[in-house]
């Protein structure tokens, strides 16, 4: 890996898919300010998978929600392409959420009374170009699962049902908040797999969040967060296959 300071948005040769400009998020906590974000400047191109390093409280998640337009800066601009999100309002951010991000988390968030199949339906049911649900369950190796609930699934199974419903609306990228915390070390892998695959097969941009410095091997860049800014930008050459990563 190489390390770089962080680049000015927009600048490089790569098509930015994000970039953002002194991003500084404050929430209120009665009469005390917690500065979550202290002016980022962000650079992710298209097509490439990010991870983001720090400890706990270090801005991480507050990052990734608003790049996912999940939540607002307190100041800062924000573009996704040419779209600079930081100017739309919220049922702007809502179309933008549904044409444009997949979002997978730690916890699984399937609906108990439905099939992988169908949990996987609910989001292409209202995606614009989606990709067939068994098509998305197919590529995340549970063809031969989708009939089965979430209950007759394993803790990794069920995360890649997940991992399928987020791909299949065919987004520009995908949002992963702790995606192997709740994983053991073989299912982990098997899960980062599928989502080394999705940006391969399908160019999706793949930001994880994570507290595993391994998985930063598989990445093709690593931002390492501290008290709510970028300390240092890692730019990794060769990017890792994550069946090598070091659990």
């Amino acid at each position: 890996m190489t390390e770089h300071a962080a680049p000015s948005p927009g600048s490089g040769p790569e098509r930015a898919a994000f970039r953002g400009q002194d991003l500084r998020k404050i929430y209120q906590t009665g009469e005390t300010e917690v500065h979550a974000l202290r002016g980022v400047d962000l650079h992710i191109p298209e097509g490439e998978i990010l991870v983001l390093l720090g400890p706990s409280g270090s801005g991480k998640s507050t990052l990734l929600n608003i790049i996912g337009a999940l939540d607002r800066p307190t100041s800062g601009t924000l573009y996704y392409h040419d779209t600079e999100l930081t100017a739309l309002d919220d049922t702007e951010l809502t179309r933008f959420r549904r044409a444009n991000v997949g979002f997978i988390f730690q916890f699984y968030n399937l609906i108990p009374s439905l099939t992988a199949e169908e949990n996987v339906r609910l989001v292409t049911d209202i995606a614009d170009h989606p990709m067939e649900p068994a098509a998305a369950l197919e590529l995340v190796g549970l063809a031969e699962r989708r009939d089965h609930y979430p209950a007759q699934l394993s803790g990794g199974e069920q995360q890649r049902v997940a991992v399928a419903r987020a791909i299949a609306k065919q987004p520009g990228v995908l949002l992963c908040d702790e995606p192997t915390g709740a994983l053991d070390s073989t299912t982990g892998v098997r899960v980062l797999e599928t989502l080394g695959q999705a940006n391969r097969e399908l160019g999706t941009t793949v930001v994880i969040i994570t507290h595993n410095a391994g998985i930063a091997a598989m990445a093709h860049r690593v931002f390492h967060f501290l008290d709510g800014q970028i300390a240092r930008t890692v730019v990794n050459e060769n990017p890792i296959d994550p069946a090598e990563i070091s659990w």
